[in-house]
């Protein structure tokens, strides 16, 4: 259930896994899995991945995508900037690699054009509204909509980073992590004179989450704390953050000495207001798991479903059927489970649950 990349990322596995497409039904708004991401992107005209070799779609970790890189261009440095941990695909490199991967996986064959409105547990596996049962079910919704700032929203002054729009003379921009930078880099080239609205410093860091979390031993500790610990944990790694490095340092000092970028703690009347804000957080801002979590009393915890380590939700899954999670709602098992990283960890596992039960 969902037709991101999330979605599109266990499809993929599936089909490595053996599952041929007519056993897997893929329920999705729009048959491009990229539609979504790809439009984001554009909003903030986002030019390079934050990911690195690994952040692909395709279900085995090699070839990365600084190989493939490598082979296109017959050009040696992707391979060595990876090793450095400093190769980042361009956007370009990316959504043709989707491209492929959707060519050759059978994915249209699969996909049905179709919003699942409810999920109830039932004798055999899990009812989707009336499109039928099914005994292993992943659910990857995606994000529940943009998040505005309170009492911007309506001012119409005010757009989202991830909507399409141009660049005032003046702008503010709310927000302080990875589409806040970029959107700073974006208006300044721009010729717009920039002021960042925030109230603490982001964090400066490669990826978004602490790169130990990407690790097995990273994710045992995780996995070991208490459901309070886990909360604040999470809730930790939320702040903001964008890498650190020359091309971000420089424009933004070049601007800061001609008077073109200044950080404010409050708006302050500018031309336009750009929310790089993120997304809205917490099950209960997505219908169909606020739904889950009502009719099935599940776990929760301070706006997370409180999943297993393998992404699913422990009171529905057993030897005979799964229900797992994927994408942001996934926090719980993966805290960086809204990467490609993330939707391969949730998708491997699922797999694995999938041939448990089949071999019974």
């Amino acid at each position: 259930m969902g037709g991101g990349l999330a979605g599109f990322t266990a499809y993929a596995t599936l089909r490595h896994g053996g599952l041929a497409p007519a056993e897997i039904a893929v329920f999705g708004t729009d048959p491009d899995p990229a539609s979504e991401w790809r439009q984001r992107a554009a909003a903030i005209r986002q030019r390079r991945m934050r990911s690195e070799s690994d952040g692909h779609v395709a279900p085995t970790a090699f070839p990365g995508l600084a190989v493939r890189s490598a082979i296109r261009h017959r050009d040696a440095l992707p391979l060595v900037q990876s090793l450095f941990d400093r190769y980042h695909p361009s956007v370009a490199d990316f959504l043709e690699h989707v491209a492929e991967v959707r060519e050759r996986s059978g994915w249209d064959a699969s996909f049905r054009r179709r919003r699942i409105g409810a999920i109830r547990a039932v004798d055999g596996g899990f009812e989707l509204d009336d499109a039928g049962t099914f005994a292993h079910v992943l659910m990857a919704p995606g994000h529940p909509g943009l998040a505005f700032p309170e009492g911007v929203e309506g001012d119409e002054r005010a757009v989202h980073s991830y909507q399409p729009h141009d660049y005032a003379g003046e702008i503010e921009v709310v927000g302080a992590g990875m589409a806040a930078a970029t959107e700073w880099l974006n208006a300044l080239a721009a010729g717009a004179a920039v002021t960042s609205v925030r109230r603490r410093e982001p964090e400066r860091r490669p990826l978004n989450l602490p790169r130990e979390l990407f690790t097995r031993r990273g994710l045992r500790g995780f996995h070991a704390t208490s459901k309070e610990q886990r909360v604040g944990l999470l809730r930790g790694w939320s702040t903001p953050s964008y890498p650190s490095g020359r091309d971000w340092d420089e424009p933004l000092e070049r601007a800061r000495r001609e008077g073109r970028f200044r950080i404010l703690p409050e708006l302050n009347g500018g031309q336009q207001i750009i929310c790089a804000t993120g997304f809205k957080r917490g099950f209960r801002n997505d219908s169909l798991l606020a739904a889950l979590v009502d009719i099935h009393a599940l776990e929760t915890a301070d706006g997370w479903i409180a999943l297993a380590p393998d992404s699913t939700v422990p009171s529905l899954t057993d030897e005979t059927r799964t229900l797992s999670v994927a994408g942001v709602p996934a926090q719980w098992a993966f805290p960086a489970a809204d990467t490609l990283a993330g939707h391969k960890y949730a998708a491997r596992r699922f797999l694995r649950r999938i041939r448990a039960c089949r071999t019974r």
